[in-house]
């Protein structure tokens, strides 16, 4: 005997369609996750930065422009990245060239992350499918017709700004044995690290 009358019918919740949605309409009142770091370029070595309009990847460790502000959409690994000194965004056009705009809200503005086998994480554009955000040897950007994921130019990886130290690098685990224990009797006054 059911206790739920058969007209009522069940149809399986399609999260993917709820992600979907939500990603590509956000309001604001979904919760933004707002973090600083700096992107690693795999092929300059340095770091990318934004200087108002322009943008490359020439950028010092802990340098004023190579902070970078990256919004994140609930769902999804949808971002928004701001130059914390510029206020600009890094945004591709319609030709794929990168630039810095001053209003991040435009569809052109938003990355979708790649994280890769290699551990380096990879830029795609969420409007222009398959066009990466990458930067040459020289630090200049590349347009996102001419680049793949395979490519080292657009191989990036997430650091630390210079002087922030991560809380789980900071607990550094120690060996007690019988000659450590003695020396930390015999010195109950000192720092301990």
């Amino acid at each position: 005997m059911s206790l739920l009358p058969s007209r009522f019918i069940y149809l399986s919740a399609d999260f993917r369609f709820y992600i979907e949605n939500h990603t590509r309409n956000p309001d604001d009142l979904s919760r933004k996750q707002v973090r600083i770091y700096q992107l690693y370029s795999r092929t300059t070595g340095r770091h990318v930065q934004i200087l108002g309009k322009k943008i490359n990847a020439n950028g010092d460790d802990g340098g004023k422009y190579a902070l970078l502000v990256v919004e994140t959409e609930t769902f999804g690994s949808h971002i928004r990245i701001k130059g914390k000194e510029s206020e600009h965004y890094i945004c591709m056009n319609e030709k794929g060239k990168i630039v810095g705009r001053p209003d991040g809200r435009k569809q052109e503005c938003v990355f979708v992350e790649e994280f890769l086998e290699n551990n380096y994480t990879a830029l795609v554009s969420a409007k222009y499918k398959g066009w990466y955000l990458g930067f040459n040897r020289k630090g200049r950007p590349k347009k996102g017709s001419r680049t793949t994921q395979r490519q080292q130019e657009v191989h990036f990886m997430k650091r630390q700004p210079k002087g922030v130290v991560d809380p789980l690098e900071e607990f550094r685990f120690t060996t007690v044995t019988k000659r450590t224990r003695r020396a930390r009797r015999l010195k109950p006054n000192s720092k301990r690290n």
